[in-house]
């Protein structure tokens, strides 16, 4: 036993005591991630000793449709020569890469350096509409990776962080307005209507002169207060929220044609304020509190005027101040 002890001692000393030279066909460069090099250790031909020469190879690898190539020779340019005239082409390549593999997130990742380094590209527009567009993907329901790779769940969030970028870069720019209110309905599909709201209102404030964008945060926005209302146990300070909003989308835009839905969401919102105030009545005249539930009766007739419950609030009125005339 112990002959082979010693044995395989002895190797593995010779092992490491030998020099010899290791081929590495796999070498990772910060900034441009794994290639391959040849045993030789001679670069790989995709590697050029210019910028000119390298984004050539990612256009030409590009068009070939050879996105793995494309990405690693732009890549290249953009860590290499940062400073070149030759780096803003190369990092707009990296992020049509990305997309073309559906690496959306880096993707969109990539297009925001690119502007925040090179705001007066000729083709920002372009790369905006490119970003609005996988910000719309991840809206309707695209899922996020996790380390690039894994696919892990839908996330509003993302959506929402993505229009807020596009915003920050152009709020008065072609996709500004549209940004602003599909970070909205980002908020909307999470469910969060406050933060909702705020986006609408926002877009509304910003875009005042833009009357149809602003008719319809407006709008928005009173939507967005009735679903808050509705959300759980019907939340009183929601639906008055929302009946103001939409008194305001009709004062601004009488002539909108989506008035009269907002005057039946109105009756509705009223209705329900109605019989939330009729049960508070209730509570209070069986508590004893007379006054109280005087106050809240008189509510009832005030959003439900002419309609049965708004009687039964006058006849409950009208019995406390037979028993109780003092109150």
């Amino acid at each position: 036993m112990n002959r082979w002890y010693i044995r395989v001692f002895l190797v593995c000393l010779a092992v490491l005591l030998f020099p010899f030279r290791s081929p590495a066909p796999l070498v990772y460069r910060p900034g441009e991630g794994w290639s391959y090099e040849s045993p030789s250790g001679k670069a790989a031909d995709w590697r050029k000793l210019t910028a000119k020469d390298q984004l050539a190879v990612a256009q030409t690898a590009f068009d070939k449709k050879d996105y793995k190539l494309a990405m690693k020779a732009a890549l290249r340019v953009v860590a290499s020569w940062p400073l070149s005239d030759y780096a803003p082409q190369a990092q707009y390549l990296a992020g049509r890469c990305y997309e073309q593999r559906r690496k959306d997130e880096k993707a969109f990742k990539t297009y925001d350096q690119l502007l925040a380094k090179y705001p007066k590209m000729p083709n920002a527009a372009e790369i905006q509409a490119r970003q609005m567009a996988i910000a719309d993907r991840f809206l309707a329901g695209e899922w996020i990776k996790v380390l690039g790779y894994i696919p892990f769940f839908p996330s509003m969030d993302k959506a929402a962080e993505m229009y807020g970028d596009i915003v920050r870069f152009g709020p008065y720019g072609p996709y500004g307005p549209a940004a602003q209110m599909s970070l909205g309905a980002a908020r909307e599909k999470q469910k969060d209507y406050p933060l909702a709201v705020q986006a609408y209102e926002t877009a509304a404030d910003r875009y005042s002169v833009q009357t149809e964008v602003a008719a319809n945060a407006r709008y928005k926005v009173a939507l967005a207060w009735n679903k808050q209302a509705r959300k759980a146990d019907y939340d009183q300070s929601a639906a008055g929220q929302a009946i103001s909003a939409f008194n305001d989308f009709m004062a601004l835009y009488p002539d909108d044609p989506r008035v009269p839905e907002a005057q039946k969401i109105i009756a509705l919102l009223k209705m329900e304020q109605a019989r939330g105030n009729f049960s508070i009545a209730q509570y209070y005249e069986k508590s004893k509190h007379w006054a109280a539930a005087q106050i809240y009766y008189n509510q009832v007739r005030l959003n439900a005027a002419d309609t049965p419950l708004a009687d039964q609030a006058r006849q409950r009125i009208d019995a406390i101040q037979a028993r109780h005339p003092a109150n």
